[in-house]
């Protein structure tokens, strides 16, 4: 776009398409990019502060080069949805919430504790303070599954290897999380609060899901905790 002196992807991918019809060209436009976060919570509580600026950056610089993105969450606590991103993020979607808490952290306003749940959602759109009630439609998995295997056939995946875990890192992850150095402080915090749950060590120590899960593993292994129960909390076998 700079070698052209173009700003924005819209006028750079019209401008390709002119030049190609009136000289016979063959210059590719340029492709829009949509980043997909499904649970944004797990990355906020391992490195908060590096996706928050990530987040940022993209949403403000973004949107001029085509890139897009959509955030995900289950728990919408102001410790994901923080601030900055929401003054960023000026597009939002609530579904249905367990308090009004949540559905003002979300779109600003009540109202999504009382939605139905199956697809009903409140939509507050960009410069808009009043959210939309809208119902959105179930999209069955042989649709799913159609409709990736279009967008497959378009282009074949370009993996970047050097992103890609290989097995011997594998092996000495495993390796380093048997013998995890956070294990004593989350057994001191386990017995303190006599309670124990992956999202509350992941909360507390601000780790990510698989490492909470393998410490929870670990205590009940070791015979501090005893095995999920249902809904009921694990039993913490050591006293303060």
């Amino acid at each position: 776009m700079l070698n052209i002196g173009q700003r924005k992807i819209g006028t750079y991918n019209e401008f390709v398409a002119k030049n190609n019809r009136e000289n016979d060209a063959k210059i590719q436009p340029m492709p829009y990019i949509v980043v997909i976060v499904d649970e944004l919570a797990d990355l906020m509580m391992t490195v908060s502060n590096d996706v928050e600026a990530a987040i940022i950056r993209l949403a403000q610089m973004g949107r001029a080069a085509g890139i897009h993105m959509i955030l995900a969450t289950q728990r919408p606590s102001v410790d994901v949805i923080t601030g900055l991103i929401k003054a960023n993020v000026p597009s939002r979607i609530a579904f249905a919430v367990s308090s009004g808490i949540d559905s003002r952290t979300i779109i600003d306003t009540n109202g999504a504790e009382k939605l139905l749940g199956r697809g009903d959602m409140l939509f507050l759109p960009i410069d808009s303070n009043t959210p939309i009630r809208v119902q959105g439609a179930f999209i069955p998995d042989q649709d799913v599954a159609k409709v990736v295997k279009f967008i497959t056939d378009q282009q074949s995946a370009d993996y970047d290897e050097s992103m890609m875990v290989s097995d011997e890192e594998i092996e000495q992850e495993d390796q380093a999380d048997s013998e995890d150095e956070l294990f004593p402080d989350a057994l001191d915090f386990v017995v303190d609060q006599q309670k124990a749950s992956t999202s509350l060590l992941q909360r507390h120590f601000r780790i990510g899901y698989n490492r909470a899960a393998r410490l929870i593993d670990d205590l009940q292994k070791r015979g501090y905790i005893g095995p999920q129960d249902g809904s009921r909390p694990r039993q913490v076998y050591k006293e303060k």
